[in-house]
């Protein structure tokens, strides 16, 4: 596993000011890897990766079978960022049955006469379960705030939508996190940091290539001119939402052997924090199994 202080390094303390550029997209290891070659890197990552894959399925069998926490997780980034990639390969061990991801895109009539969070609390996991957010309700207070316009089709009550609204949305989420983990789910929150020029390296591959070709829509390059506005939109949310109880994971993801590594070895740590066990067999049930091995061992 990565050692535990470096994994503090992506955590977004709770209460401090919070800058974007104090996180580079672009990390690739530490000063002891810095004289490894790329492929050296991808290699050690991979090894990471694998041991988290392993580490992970068991955890998650104990939360299976313990049956008292959930877990929380949830991505957001740029588009190209490798919200997909990270999640199909850091959950690829896992058992699909306790398991559950939701992507969600834009709310129907009915969730538009909901409050922001509703859609999202009905698919927040049960006890036992994994559950991960492909982009959250972190897209009310990012998408729409670069886009305040489209505010009007959710039907508030009128008012400003200055500062103050926007710090309102922010204490709703902080107070529906505390919700959600005083009743036993924890929660993580990745945002997958991507450089400009790396997005435009990943546009670029998607339109060159026909296997990709699907992945590209017009929307996204139109999204890339308000670059600068969901940087702070980002940085702002991050701030006022990274809390002890529901933190923020700023994540390199210039490399998606990197993102992928760090991602797979928080969540497998936080997991083993909880120090979950299986459940004990009382006297009763170990007599009842005995009686069952006798009578199946009796069979001709």
């Amino acid at each position: 596993m990565i050692e535990a202080n470096l994994i503090k390094h992506f955590r977004v303390a709770p209460g401090k000011k919070f800058k974007l550029k104090d996180y580079d997209p672009d990390w690739a290891g530490t000063e002891a890897l810095e004289d490894l070659k790329k492929g050296q890197l991808k290699k050690a990552a991979a090894k990471f990766l694998a041991e988290d894959i392993e580490a992970l399925y068991e955890a998650q069998q104990v939360l299976w079978a313990s049956d008292q926490y959930s877990l929380l997780l949830i991505f957001q980034a740029m588009d190209a960022a490798g919200k997909d990639s990270t999640i199909k390969h850091v959950m690829s061990g896992v058992n699909p049955q306790g398991c559950q991801v939701f992507s969600f895109k834009q709310p129907s009539n009915e969730e538009l006469d909901h409050n922001f969070l509703w859609r999202y609390a009905k698919r927040t996991p049960e006890r036992g379960r994994i559950g991960i957010f492909n982009r959250s309700y972190y897209e009310e207070v990012l998408v729409v705030r670069v886009h305040p316009e489209w505010l009007d089709k959710q039907r508030l009550p009128p008012g400003k939508r200055g500062k103050s609204f926007w710090k309102q949305r922010y204490e709703d989420i902080n107070n529906f996190e505390l919700h959600l983990a005083n009743s036993g789910t924890k929660i993580l929150k990745f945002f997958l940091n991507v450089s400009k020029q790396e997005q435009k390296k990943r546009f670029l591959e998607r339109l060159d290539r026909p296997d990709k070709n699907w992945k590209f829509s017009p929307a996204d390059l139109t999204e890339r001119r308000y670059w600068d506005d969901y940087m702070q939109a980002f940085e702002d949310a991050i701030e006022a939402t990274s809390t002890e109880y529901a933190p923020w994971h700023v994540i390199p993801a210039d490399h998606k052997w990197v993102t992928r590594a760090i991602v797979a070895d928080i969540i497998t740590a936080t997991l083993k924090s909880l120090d979950l066990k299986y459940p004990e067999v009382s006297a009763e049930q170990q007599q009842a199994l005995a009686e069952a091995r006798q009578q199946l061992m009796a069979e001709k």
